[in-house]
């Protein structure tokens, strides 16, 4: 299998077929669909191994990577550097495989790092405004700042426990050992008051770098804290209700700041660091259901934000603006675009029959019962996120359009294939969603 995804990976490019290279993701993503789910955690080397949480998070990858490619159609009409765009998307991809994929805290470390540099020659190569250069300086030094403690603690956890295997690795019993470990994937996921880069890095990036970055680099933060939880779970006992606190109250304001918001793509982006703060207050819980939702909300937001973003990509190459002074009144000339923003929409706010759903009414539960009193917080963010919802799709797609748009074509059958594959597995994976909370 290995043989296979290495051919398909970097051979293709070299004859420049892109619509192979789509396809040929689409076949990597259903080996792994039908991949065993319980395949033992070390199953493909020492350093190497799977459980079902890297395996949905490889799938989803692997997903958001085709989506990606046939998003960034105009890259491909444009003859925009194909080749080199083709060439960073495949070792993104790589890396973000070997990532979820490694048991070797120290090899995840280093694949957890090289998964910047392919999204900083995105903004840098493909980038919309001068001001990308900004914005990625911002997206690195953010990582980077947290990431040093991190690799300072690997080195002592190897001093200490002559193993750097997630499951080999002894508890720690100390609270800055547990600070360094940790702050790495909050800052990336990221928390309220180190968030900054993500707006920044959304707005810059083109359209395969949005959809990357919500689809599947923040779940970095989420699988991280997973793994080293393994092993400093005894000092999130004791400060977790300080995080969960702490990310309550950001959730709060951020969806209270998205109705600021006149910039697609910046509000999109908000939005999800709402989301990855519930996701934080889930694995802080350390309960059955907090674990299980955290994840469940990861896939389902990597799916649904990615299919945002991917939308007002679609009314930004048609009026040439992401604002919402600008964008007004596209369901007169793409009515089924229109349906893809209502229903992404909705599911943004976890409505029947998403994952967003299942994953929300989990952490829903978790939340209540590790503390009565976080029903507050969770029913203000539940308001805020239905009304920013319904905001940007009221905006964007009634009121009166602009009569230069109305000769813009309605859309195209490439538009339509990537929203209903995002759409597809969002709305019909609930009907397996027992598969996620196997892995417990």
């Amino acid at each position: 299998m290995m043989k296979i995804f290495f051919i398909l990976l970097f051979l293709i490019p070299l004859f420049n077929l892109w619509w192979l290279m789509v396809v040929s993701y689409f076949i990597i993503s259903f080996i792994f669909l039908f991949f065993p789910l319980n395949v033992f955690v070390g199953g493909l080397s020492y350093n190497f191994g799977m459980d079902l949480l890297s395996i949905c998070l490889m799938l989803l990858t692997i997903w958001i990577g085709a989506l990606m490619l046939m998003a960034s159609s105009q890259i491909k009409f444009l003859l925009n550097n194909i080749f080199e765009f083709i060439l960073i998307l495949n070792f993104m991809v790589f890396t973000l495989f070997l990532t979820f994929s490694t048991v070797n805290i120290l090899l995840f470390y280093v694949f957890f790092e090289s998964s910047m540099v392919p999204i900083l020659f995105l903004i840098f190569g493909w980038g919309y405004q001068p001001e990308r250069l900004t914005a990625a300086f911002y997206l690195l030094f953010y990582t980077l700042f947290a990431s040093l403690p991190m690799l300072l603690c690997v080195f002592f956890l190897f001093y200490i426990s002559f193993s750097l295997c997630f499951y080999l690795i002894s508890s720690i019993y100390n609270f800055f050992m547990y600070l360094g470990l940790i702050m790495a994937f909050l800052i990336k996921l990221p928390i309220f008051l180190f968030h900054f880069w993500l707006p920044k890095a959304h707005v810059e990036a083109p359209i395969s770098g949005s959809m990357v970055l919500a689809g599947v680099l923040l779940k970095l933060g989420g699988y991280g804290l997973y793994r080293v939880f393994l092993f400093i779970w005894s000092f999130s006992l004791s400060y977790g209700w300080f995080w969960i606190i702490f990310s309550l109250f950001g959730g709060l304001v951020l969806s209270i700041l998205c109705l600021c918001q006149v910039d697609m793509k910046s509000l999109i982006a908000y939005s999800s660091v709402v989301h990855m703060s519930m996701v934080i207050c889930g694995v802080m819980t350390l309960n059955f259901y907090g674990l299980c939702g955290s994840l469940l909300l990861m896939l389902g937001h990597g799916l649904c934000s990615s299919g945002l973003f991917a939308l007002a990509n679609m009314l930004y190459e048609r009026s040439g603006s992401r604002s919402l002074f600008i964008n007004s009144g596209f369901i007169n000339i793409i009515p089924l675009i229109s349906l893809f923003w209502f229903i992404f929409s909705i599911n943004n706010i976890a409505s029947p029959i998403s994952l967003n759903l299942f994953g929300e009414g989990m952490l829903l539960n978790s939340l209540v019962g590790w503390n009565y009193y976080s029903m507050g917080f969770l029913g203000a963010m539940a308001l805020f996120s239905c009304a920013y919802s319904i905001y940007v799709y009221s905006i964007t797609q009634h009121g009166f359009i602009y009569s230069g748009l109305l000769g813009k074509m309605s859309g195209s059958f490439n538009e339509y294939m990537v929203m209903f594959i995002h759409f597809f597995p969002l709305n019909f994976l609930f009907l397996s969603a027992y598969i996620f909370i196997l892995w417990l």
